[in-house]
């Protein structure tokens, strides 16, 4: 029987060997126990400009999309940092790989990989039967391998790619006395390349203009499918990518349009939104059970599905205008939200659409419990964090840290008569002159959701105080939620802020040519703010698949160092 000792050496071995084949380096030969494969890839005139470590949804959306839905994805994905005002997709070119990271992929490869070959599944991707089953077969292995290997890299393997993994099937099956033992462990290596875990961005001269490079056909069908979809490319766009089909601007037009239009954009749209609203903030929203015994976990969990839903029932469903988002009275409910709420709700499982009347404060996504919860703190609400949250996350307007020796004394002491409510205790750091600067930017917005307490839950008083949701922004005056909603749709740092949100999600860093946001927000504009639309743009946009010319240093590639996959090539900013 294989020992876990000799699977996790073979596993190490690979990912060396493979690291190696993926960027024509050559890797130190492994032991005798461990593979022993390390040819060099074949020259080709293409360039690593990027590398980006794909995300937690798109792992599990891949081994979804490829092995199917039943194959248990289990373990830790170690998260990928959001850098300071940008994206979580921005970090991912940054993002390392720790050695206990690595751990948990080879754990997680493991167990996929024994459920794919597994007597159940494996006839769906073996197409073959193997001379002896207690035996290596390099033929049948090859014919299962390879195609696995063109969807989980999202391109062909090079020979030298597939030699090495049928060795490595071979290999391992002459040890365990199992032609299957020998594939898990093949595809388990698989799963832990950094071919799979990156999404590893080739360029080529571009003919049109010469001395400048774009973007390859298979990195172009990569970044779409991840974009549009948050997944893998399918055979589709492989072909597509094959055929040459996706450096032709038409053809290119013609593909992500239908992307655009396909029911699987709306996984894409959800991954985009959760990013640009910090979603990873509900892994660790917690409430102060004394303050707020009403939430709980069931709630925790609705929250961010209420959003999503009512973001896509909107742009998608209904097509709608993405400024509607700060004003719509349409949302969704289940029957755990209703006492927050205080609404009724009809079915007894599952959601169901809800209409807030005309003027009530619950308008638009401002209004949602969603985002009161995770801009409050334990056990109080913050209009400092929601005016914040509101100048950059919805308007790309970033707002300077706080001084280190700010006293947060007055603002916390929430039960003092003297300042029974959010703004008298806000005061204070209105005339400090080391606070005011930035709290005449977060505050006179933030104030104007103070109706709402720290789970979003509405409150007419504060410590028997009546509350007061006037708020200014930019210097114009408003009342509450649905007044900052319309405000906010009106305004045209709103557009532009999610337009240059989409470029950066697509490109995996924040856009630097004004010129070319401000055109997009124009064409976003004239199809009457289409999130298809503007996605569309960003897809067929010329300039995103331009590469600037200077290429990654060799020591900037990869770090290979026993199984740690620490290294990875970030475009430079």
């Amino acid at each position: 029987m294989m020992t876990r000792a000799f699977t996790r050496k073979a596993v190490a071995g690979a990912l060396l060997a493979a690291s190696a084949l993926s960027f024509g380096m050559t890797a130190s030969q492994p032991s005798p126990s461990e593979a022993q494969v390390a040819a060099p890839a074949p020259a080709a005139p293409l360039q690593i400009v990027a590398m980006r470590r794909i995300s937690e949804a798109q792992y599990r959306n891949t081994i979804a999309d490829i092995f199917g839905p039943d194959i248990r994805v289990a373990g830790r994905f170690e998260p990928i940092v959001r850098p300071a005002h940008e994206l979580i997709a921005s970090g991912a070119s940054d993002a390392a790989i720790s050695p206990t990271g690595i751990e948990n992929f080879d754990a997680m490869a493991r167990v996929i990989a024994a459920q794919v070959f597994d007597e159940k599944h494996r006839g769906q991707f073996v197409p073959c039967t193997p001379a002896d089953a207690k035996a290596g077969d390099d033929a049948c292995a090859k014919a299962t391998l390879a195609p696995l290997g063109r969807y989980l890299f999202r391109r062909a393997l090079s020979d030298s790619e597939t030699a090495f993994y049928t060795q490595l099937a071979g290999e391992a099956a002459a040890k365990s006395g199992s032609f299957w033992k020998g594939l898990e462990l093949s595809l388990a290596a698989m799963l832990v390349s950094p071919n799979y875990l990156y999404v590893i961005e080739r360029a080529e001269a571009d003919p049109a203009n010469p001395g400048q490079m774009r973007l390859d056909n298979h990195t172009r069908a990569t970044r779409l499918a991840m974009m549009l979809w948050n997944s893998g490319p399918n055979e589709a766009l492989l072909k597509a990518a094959e055929e040459g089909r996706l450096t032709d601007q038409a053809q290119l037009d013609a593909v992500a349009s239908r992307m655009v239009n396909s029911p699987r954009f709306e996984q894409g749209v959800r991954a985009f939104f959760a990013d640009m609203l910090l979603f990873e903030k509900f892994d660790d929203l917690a409430k102060d059970p004394v303050v707020y015994p009403y939430f709980n976990q069931e709630v925790a969990a609705a929250l961010p599905e209420q959003t999503l839903r009512t973001i896509t029932d909107l742009l998608l469903t209904r097509n709608g205008d993405y400024r509607q988002l700060f004003t719509t009275n349409r949302t969704w409910m289940t029957r755990v939200l209703g006492p927050l709420y205080q609404v009724p709700v009809h079915r007894s499982a599952g959601w169901e659409p809800y209409d807030f009347k005309a003027g009530d404060d619950r308008a638009g996504i401002l209004g949602q419990a969603g985002f009161l919860s995770i801009y409050s703190h334990s056990g109080r609400s913050s209009p400092t964090l929601r005016g914040r949250a509101i100048r950059e996350v919805l308007m790309c307007q970033p707002v300077p840290n706080p001084p280190g020796n700010v006293n947060f004394t007055a603002v916390q002491d929430i039960h003092n008569k003297a300042t029974p409510t959010a703004r008298d205790r806000l005061q204070q750091h209105a005339t400090d002159p080391t606070c005011s600067g930035c709290h005449r930017i977060t505050d006179p917005v933030g104030l104007s959701l103070e109706k709402f307490d720290g789970i979003g839950a509405f409150r007419a008083t504060e410590n028997d105080t009546p509350i007061s949701s006037a708020g200014t922004i930019d210097g114009v005056d408003f009342q509450g939620a649905e007044g900052l909603g319309k405000l906010l749709s009106e305004s045209p740092a709103t557009t532009q802020c999610v337009a240059s949100r989409a470029l950066e999600y697509a490109v995996g860093k924040p856009a630097e040519d004004s010129s070319v946001i401000e055109a997009m927000d124009k064409k976003f504009g004239a199809s009457g703010y289409s999130i298809r639309s503007l996605f569309l743009t960003v897809a067929t946009l010329p300039e995103a698949w331009r590469v600037k010319g200077a290429t990654i240093p060799d020591n900037a590639k990869v770090s290979l160092t026993g199984t740690n996959l620490a290294g990875r090539a970030a475009s430079k900013r």
